[in-house]
């Protein structure tokens, strides 16, 4: 690519390919550019003149407004461009369209991996125990279990792992009220996980969550055919018996989880959550739009794809409406975008606060840039359904889930609502697993896949030399794949995953 990267026509900046230093003249399709100020890899700088007030665009959307005037060769950032409100629910006139790509029922080739076929039908791309424990108070004897259970596995090579799901929630909410339907829909879900083979579920016995309350509203969707015992600590008489109870409860079902063995699936069975996270201004150039590529094909194949992080969506909105495949699927999008609205006004936050500081650092301003670059990772097929926090997902086709863009908890409630496998793209570097899920990372630049290469698992920053866009969707794509038969995830590897479960808490702790 060259020095400068300009991704629409009506586009008024650019997207720095290297870092340049003040008074450095380059020659572009539009003639000279010397730039004013150092503008650092990543960061964006003018190529027309914009006057103050005036809207500043990038993939040809606004992503914010002048609050000086931007002479050519300008570092636009933090310092001269705000995030106004402004109209864009009613149309997206002159933003560069995509056609869909062929959906579920086209010719394409068939593709298939090694997984494990639940009884629901439903695939599995890994095969764990999991000790769920319903409230913070039992987490710490959920771990001791999963710890004494760890020394069991020589003995049943087919399992994966124990991994204790553990919070810092469970009680002091309103009881039914949304925290505790919300946090129910997430132990359900992971409980009922396809990557899941049997679990434990561990409370203390007078919170707020309980198991009881837990079974009667969501044990259909909670794999009744698996081994499921359930105990709480002062049933048991305290943590030492919980722990040895828990122990052998789990010496009676290894073998039965033992037993499953991976056979060949249509990849339609596929499950796919995005995340982005520790974004820069590479994100929406290189490895959300390859990722979004990846999506593409696994809609092709009759999959799902998942987009979350709703405040990541804000100003991009009218995007994805304009793709939904009715307008009451459209609506259901809106209104969780005027959800988001209503809930950080009351909290006194502002949406537009989104960008982390390292999101800044590494070239994005506001959260309508952010935004617009993170919906690539839904690819460019219609958006078939609207699903709240950790809602089990159905539909088929590219789908979105309300959930925050804060990645933990974003991912728990994505693996919670089915994710069978995850990609998480990263331009700063972020660590971060998922288990059950296996969780692929992809780096927007090359600087950052090689200084973090033991984390990393494919680099989208050769799209920067030249590699399109669309082949490193296939490589993702063929990853995806064998991932989904088996192949450890550098964050597998090192062992990532047993501590980002987080059940996201939207109410008050009573």
């Amino acid at each position: 690519m060259s020095d400068l990267i300009v991704l629409h026509p009506r586009d008024n900046i650019a997207v720095a390919a290297q870092s340049f230093a003040p008074g450095v003249t380059i020659v572009t399709s539009d003639g000279p550019l010397t730039f004013l100020d150092e503008v650092p890899f990543g960061h964006k700088v003018s190529t027309r003149p914009i006057g103050a007030g005036e809207p500043v665009r990038k993939y040809g959307e606004i992503i914010g407004f002048a609050t000086a005037d931007l002479p050519v060769g300008t570092h636009v950032h933090v310092h001269n461009l705000s995030a106004e409100g402004f109209e864009r629910h009613g149309g997206t006139s002159g933003r560069l369209s995509t056609q869909p790509v062929a959906v579920a029922g086209a010719t394409v080739e068939p593709r298939t991996f090694e997984g494990y076929l639940r009884a629901d039908g439903r695939a599995g791309t890994r095969n764990y125990v999991a000790i769920i424990s319903t409230v913070n108070c039992s987490a710490s004897t959920s771990r001791f279990i999963a710890t004494e259970a760890a020394g069991l596995l020589a003995d049943f090579p087919n399992v994966d792992g124990v991994v204790a799901l553990t919070h810092k929630g469970g009680c002091g909410m309103q009881y039914e009220g949304p925290d505790h339907e919300q946090l129910e829909r997430v132990l359900a879900g992971f409980a009922g996980h396809p990557n899941i083979g049997a679990y434990l579920m561990v409370g203390l016995g007078c919170e707020d969550g309980q198991i009881t309350h837990l079974l009667d509203k969501h044990g259909h969707e909670m794999q009744p055919t698996r081994s499921r015992p359930t105990m709480t600590i002062q049933d048991r008489g305290g943590v030492r018996k919980t722990v040895a109870a828990g122990v052998d409860a789990l010496r009676e079902f290894l073998p039965e989880v033992d037993a499953a063995r991976r056979v060949e699936l249509p990849a339609s069975t596929l499950i796919l959550g995005t995340q982005c996270g520790g974004s820069d201004g590479y994100s929406g150039i290189t490895a959300n739009p390859a990722l979004g590529a990846a999506a593409d094909r696994i809609v092709a194949q009759g999959g799902t794809a998942i987009l979350g992080e709703t405040p990541e969506i804000y100003g991009a909105e009218h995007i994805l409406i304009d793709r939904a495949v009715s307008p009451e699927v459209g609506e259901a999008l809106l209104e969780r975008i005027r959800w988001w609205e209503g809930y950080t006004a009351a909290l006194g936050a502002n949406l537009n606060n989104n960008p982390s500081p390292g999101n800044k650092t590494g070239g994005l301003t506001t959260i309508y840039e952010k935004s617009l670059g993170a919906i690539a990772k839904g690819g460019t097929t219609p958006m078939t359904a609207v699903y709240r926090y950790a809602e089990a997902v159905s539909a088929k086709g590219m789908v979105v889930m309300d959930t925050p863009g804060y990645d933990p908890v974003s991912m728990t409630g994505i693996v919670a609502g089915g994710a069978n496998v995850s990609v998480f793209t990263t331009g700063r570097g972020s660590v971060y697993g998922c288990k059950p899920a296996p969780c692929l990372k992809v780096a927007t630049n090359s600087i950052t896949y090689h200084r973090m290469t033991d984390d990393m698992d494919i680099n989208a920053g050769v799209i920067l030399d030249g590699t399109p866009v669309d082949e490193v969707g296939a490589q993702i794509f063929e990853e995806i794949l064998l991932v989904a038969s088996g192949k450890p995830t550098k964050s597998e590897s090192i062992g990532l995953g047993d501590d980002e479960f987080a059940p996201w808490s939207i109410g008050p702790v009573l």
